[in-house]
């Protein structure tokens, strides 16, 4: 049996949005948070999703590190000014 390595699409999916690649981007770009901002504490999530990453982030498995990317991402503005 093969198990496939969570990855950006996969988390979007899981999250009920647009995994295309041209939403993802969209998504990141539209949605960058402030330095000081914990993403799970991010406005613009639904309590299930914000309980999802939580519990991803926790988990310290690979989809930890798919979260990781994606908080990484969200806060690409504030941690290049």
């Amino acid at each position: 049996m093969s198990v496939l390595r969570p990855r950006m699409t996969h988390l979007f999916e899981q999250l009920g949005l647009d995994a295309s690649e041209p939403a993802i981007s969209l998504f990141i770009a539209t949605h960058q948070l402030p330095a000081h901002t914990k993403m799970t504490e991010a406005e613009y999530w639904t309590e299930s999703q914000r309980q999802f990453l939580a519990e991803k982030i926790k988990s310290d498995g690979e989809w930890a590190i798919v979260v990781d990317q994606l908080n990484e991402s969200l806060h690409e503005e504030s941690t290049h000014r």
